[in-house]
């Protein structure tokens, strides 16, 4: 295996880069689902009618894998009601009329951290997630075996067209940055942190380089401006040299591994007390008029985003929450900014266009684009026969789903799709056999 992993050059699109975030002001209300994270809704703490402020908690985070959730502004709530998710379920929000005050709640205190279980309790009450698009809640992945923990891997690639907001906490939230860092690697034995950017962010590099020449044990790794970059296993590999196996998690080979966001996240609450109630978001694509950074209110619908970006100069084809190669579509203008919401692209018609599918022609593009060299080809095959041992032998679950191969493919096959359903069938399966097992 050659050191560095097959992806692709795609265009980088960075048409916000040099432009500073701008925060939103006038916000008439936000909608917050009770779901923003891997793993269990929170249950709402609120009721209709109730008065809130900024820092209010509206909900709790239920069992060992669920998030807390607080209010983005102060007022009334108004609504408790369930709102339509992504992947086509549905979870209970909470409404929040703005007094236009965005006056802050008189528990927002800084925490006391002296020891590594107070700040534990510190990150799960901030209510960081992972903030680079997984929304895996942040104690959780701090709460394993910290004697595994030996390297702290920052993902600032940010490898994703479009998306420059994770290069703006690089640049803009230093201090926020360093404070975790600092206490992060005080209680917990961390040997050595990485933060990992790629070659393209220029004054993103400078100012981590500045920020780790004052910490120990602390480097910048720069590496090509190559798609998928920023995937967890093809970052561990590029930095360590580690190899996570299939099914295992980057502690198994000593690394935990945080997006930059989520890091000043942590920062920010440890300094000043206030969780996370705010996202800064890129604002991109074809429709939008004036695309830029937006700090926004958790909660803010889309169509409030768009009209603060100058409006929309056409209708969009598609929505995305994220990036043009791993995103997911909004299912409308209501759609609310989530806690890990990085980007949203409105693409026109020529930009979301997909082309017509036809016959694969053999020609092993797929394969030998794949960081890991999987076949989608023949797991497309598998597939469609059902065949879950082959499956299994063609290694899909290793798929991180980031459409290098549906991307690269020149009959345009949905393969990048099909490994998610391919997945998917393999996780039914397995549900089946341990049903009837008893387990």
């Amino acid at each position: 295996m050659s050191f560095f992993l097959k992806g692709l050059h795609v265009p980088h699109r960075k048409n916000t880069a040099d432009k500073p975030a701008v925060r939103m002001t006038d916000i008439k209300s936000v909608t917050i689902p009770m779901l923003m994270h891997i793993g269990a809704p929170s249950t709402p703490t609120v009721k209709v009618g109730d008065l809130v402020k900024v820092g209010t908690k509206i909900g709790e985070g239920a069992g060992g894998l669920s998030s807390e959730i607080y209010a983005s502004v102060s007022g009334k709530v108004t609504k408790i009601a369930d709102i339509r998710l992504t992947g086509g379920g549905t979870v209970p929000s909470v409404t929040i009329e703005s007094d236009g005050e965005m006056a802050v709640c008189e528990t927002v205190a800084v925490p006391t951290v002296t020891s590594r279980e107070e700040l534990l309790a510190a990150i799960k009450a901030s209510g960081v997630v992972g903030l680079g698009g997984a929304g895996f809640p942040t104690y959780v992945k701090w709460s394993a075996d910290p004697s595994k923990m030996e390297e702290l891997i920052i993902n600032g690639a940010e490898c994703e067209p479009y998306i420059t907001s994770d290069s703006l906490t690089m640049t803009d939230r230093v201090d926020d940055m360093e404070t975790a860092i600092r206490i992060l690697t005080k209680y917990f034995p961390i040997k050595r942190t990485v933060i990992a950017i790629e070659s393209n962010k220029k004054s993103a590099i400078a100012s981590m380089q500045e920020m780790a020449s004052r910490l120990e044990n602390t480097e910048v790794k720069v590496l090509p401006s190559v798609y998928p970059q920023g995937g967890e296993k093809v970052l561990v590999y590029h930095t360590t040299g580690k190899v996570i196996e299939t099914g295992k998690l980057p502690l198994d080979v000593g690394c935990v591994v945080c997006n930059c966001t989520t890091i000043a996240a942590i920062g920010s609450y440890l300094k000043t007390g206030m969780p996370l109630v705010e996202k800064c978001v890129t604002v991109d694509g074809g429709c939008v008029k004036n695309p830029q950074n937006v700090i926004a209110p958790i909660g803010t619908a889309l169509s409030d985003i768009f009209e603060f970006c100058g409006g929309l100069t056409a209708v969009p084809d598609k929505i995305l929450y994220g990036g043009p190669m791993m995103g997911v579509t909004v299912p409308d203008m209501s759609s609310p900014v989530i806690k890990n919401t990085n980007a949203v692209i409105a693409l026109t018609p020529k930009e979301a266009w997909l082309p017509r599918t036809t016959a694969c022609i053999r020609c092993g593009a797929c394969t030998n684009t794949c960081p890991f060299g999987l076949a989608p080809a023949e797991i497309l095959l598998a597939y469609k026969k059902k065949d879950t041992e082959m499956l299994k032998k063609l290694s899909v679950d290793t798929c991180m789903l980031c459409g290098c191969c549906s991307y690269i493919c020149p009959a345009n096959r949905p393969l990048v799709q099909n490994n998610n359903l391919s997945k998917q069938l393999l996780r039914d399966e397995r549900a089946k056999e341990a049903a009837r097992n008893g387990k």
